[in-house]
């Protein structure tokens, strides 16, 4: 009873607070629904970041890759904080300041319509077929082992069971971006984030505490340090999920994708009120993402420590440790702000996918006289229709292996060309659209062709013929795509070189500590991987 109380009281209190803060905004109309009205700041910006990134494929994936591969996976997360510094330096002034919705958008902008609508309905179909589904099924798996819902509600089938708890995050996710636009998914980010901070902070306090018995928290870190060392290296093994060199192909590439030009996250990034606050806000998420190895990683080496020899999956293993360790008593507010990480994310993909989808399809190709109403509705019954789909598909992930990893895999397929083109696009003013089109379309064969088909024929991975990691092969198709779009500047030119258009009305003026700031986060990313190179 006292986790159940305290998770509706948290749950109440966060929706409450969000609806008193957002009861104002203006959500008819596409600015107001999809960018907030171009008002948000620096602490909601950073808040809904971080908290967009922040579910549960996350809190259960990363850590179940920590719990099988040890502390090298801590990648994702230090690695990311370079991303995010070249996002506030690089790539967000050239976004502002064309003032468009989405990434697509910008491709539009720079080469065509037909590169647009290839790469608007690549955003599209990734979305609804992957990262909703995994966001509703990573959630669904953190939330019956935390809060023991077979014994709560006496289902015994474990897919029923799943099927269940993916519809009720859906239909609450559901709700919350239909009837709310980007400031009010900021606001409840910021709060849940909050939150989350806390609630993934005590888990590895109490595990580490846990795991040292009468010695305490200090005892636990010894323990962790002694007993497995080599779990304890930043750099991995070459046979590793993520081998030190991949820090520099495949990584690098996913990292720079997710936080520079993936819609679901920049998203938030575009509802900036000016260019410094929007800055301010994505360094601040890179501070923040330094803390990310204590909540992401350490849980996970601990669960190894813990269920070492036993039969613990790795993405049953962060929900097994939390409902081992946490008191009774703080289980439910834990509960809660899971469910608010995993609405977040939820949330900001369906708000991305009714973006992508009513401005860069209906708006331009359906129906191109459509209003702002028109649009903001047709938006709000498109989600409804992919969130339903995906409360029905999500169960269906049981049958992957690691979750994070499998994530990770299926987003190269189209981070990588999308990639490829966005940053040729923006440092090379004479690519031709032709070029950047057969770029995206020959990245997305050859990413399907290795990493989908061969292995559905073969039954093998393709880095058993190449004998490299697959991260590598991200980096070489990377190298190939841009070395298309290079030959074809030499070659077959535009006719004028590109310029960047000035169509925005907020202040685009630099914030003026973002180089400092920056060049601080850099060298916090150095010393973090050589203190822990073993």
């Amino acid at each position: 009873m006292p986790t159940l109380i305290s998770f509706i009281a948290f749950t109440a209190f966060a929706a409450g607070l969000t609806w008193w803060l957002t009861r104002k905004d203006n959500t008819g109309s596409s600015d107001g629904f999809f960018l907030g009205g171009r008002s948000l700041t620096f602490p909601i910006i950073a808040g809904s970041l971080l908290l967009t990134n922040l579910s549960t494929e996350q809190m259960v994936g990363l850590n179940g890759s920590a719990y099988k591969n040890g502390f090298s996976v801590m990648a994702w997360e230090v690695v990311a904080v370079i991303a995010l510094v070249l996002m506030a330096i690089f790539f967000l002034p050239k976004f502002l300041r064309t003032g468009i919705t989405t990434v697509p958008q910008f491709l539009e902008q720079r080469f065509d319509k037909r590169t647009q609508s290839v790469a608007n309905s690549v955003f599209l179909a990734a979305y609804a077929l992957l990262l909703i589904p995994i966001i509703l099924y990573s959630g669904a798996k953190g939330l019956i082992n935390i809060m023991d819902l077979k014994a709560l509600t006496g289902i015994e089938g474990e897919y029923a069971l799943l099927q269940i708890t993916c519809v009720g995050i859906g239909i609450a996710g559901m709700l919350y971006s239909r009837f709310g636009g980007l400031r009010t998914l900021a606001v409840l980010d910021t709060i849940n984030g909050i939150g989350l901070l806390i609630g993934g902070f005590m888990i590895a306090w109490f595990a580490l505490g846990h795991l040292g018995g009468d010695g305490g928290v200090s005892a636990g870190w010894t323990t962790l340090k002694d007993v497995h060392p080599e779990r304890m290296d930043s750099t991995g093994e070459a046979g590793s999920e993520v081998p030190f060199s991949t820090l520099f192909t495949g990584v690098a590439l996913l990292n720079l994708f997710y936080w520079c030009t993936n819609q679901q996250i920049i998203q938030r990034t575009f509802g900036a009120s000016s260019l410094a606050e929007g800055q301010k806000g994505v360094l601040l998420t890179g501070a923040l993402k330094l803390l990310g190895p204590v909540y992401l990683v350490l849980p996970g080496l601990i669960a190894y420590h813990l269920y070492f020899g036993q039969d613990v999956a790795n993405d049953d293993a962060y929900g097994k440790l939390v409902a081992d360790v946490l008191p009774t008593h703080l289980t439910g507010f834990f509960a809660a702000v899971m469910v608010g990480a995993i609405l977040s994310s939820f949330n900001a993909a369906l708000n991305s996918t009714s973006a992508l989808f009513s401005i860069g399809l209906y708006k331009s190709f359906i129906n191109p006289a459509a209003d702002d109403e028109k649009t903001v509705k047709t938006a709000k019954l498109f989600v409804t229709v992919i969130a339903i789909a995906a409360m029905f598909g999500a169960p269906l992930l049981s049958k992957t292996g690691s979750l994070f990893s499998y994530l990770q895999t299926m987003n190269a397929i189209y981070f990588i060309p999308i990639f490829a083109v966005v940053v040729m696009g923006m440092l090379n003013r004479w690519v031709p659209s032709k070029a950047a089109l057969s770029a995206l379309i020959t990245g997305l064969v050859i990413m399907i062709s290795t990493l989908i088909v061969f292995p559905a024929v073969t039954k093998n991975d393709i880095s058993t013929v190449t004998g490299f990691s697959n991260f590598h092969l991200m980096g070489i198709t990377f190298a190939i795509l841009i070395g298309i779009m290079f030959v074809a500047s030499k070659v077959s030119p535009r006719s004028e070189p590109w310029q960047i258009e000035t169509n925005t009305p907020i202040d685009m003026t630099p914030w003026k500590g973002a180089p400092i700031v920056s060049g601080i986060l850099v060298v916090v990313v150095l010393v973090v991987y050589i203190s822990f190179h073993q």
